[in-house]
């Protein structure tokens, strides 16, 4: 299973979209699951539903930071998470022509709400909803990413 896989079926079984891209990386990462789990979920719905930056790109900028930062407080090590954060919101950008939670869910042709309480999860969510998409893709771009920048998977 690659991590699109991986990161799809984290959001099918119902984790935000943020949490499903960085728990499709919890085994190179240096954190407990759950705690992964808790770092990411406000991330969701573009920043708790307020559909702002699309949760992936804030997944794959978590996962960015706890493998890339040398955990200083330096401008050469924010230069440089930056910029490999730029890099892959390129990517996102490249495929899907913007980065915002409320454009990709408006180019589906779904209603956006901006609401602290989300949404159920059925079939019919499933079936009309794009994340499941973005949320396979964006592992894809992060996994790509990784192994250019010689991270073992």
């Amino acid at each position: 299973m690659n991590r699109g896989e991986k990161a799809k079926k984290y959001f099918l079984d119902g984790y935000a979209c943020a949490q499903s891209v960085v728990l499709a990386f919890n085994d190179i990462l240096d954190i407990s699951e759950d705690d992964l789990k808790k770092i990411s979920i406000p991330f969701g719905g573009g920043l708790s539903r307020l559909r702002l930056t699309c949760g992936c790109i804030s997944g794959m900028a978590i996962v960015i930071g706890l493998l890339f930062s040398d955990n200083t407080n330096s401008n050469d090590n924010k230069t440089y998470v930056y910029s490999l954060v730029q890099n892959i919101t390129k990517r996102f950008n490249d495929e899907y022509n913007t980065l915002s939670c409320e454009e990709l869910l408006k180019k589906a042709n779904l209603k956006v709400e901006i609401a602290g309480k989300p949404e159920i999860r059925t079939d019919d969510y499933y079936k009309v909803r794009p994340c499941t998409d973005y949320v396979y893709n964006s592992a894809i771009i992060l996994e790509r990413f990784l192994k250019e920048k010689g991270i073992e998977l």
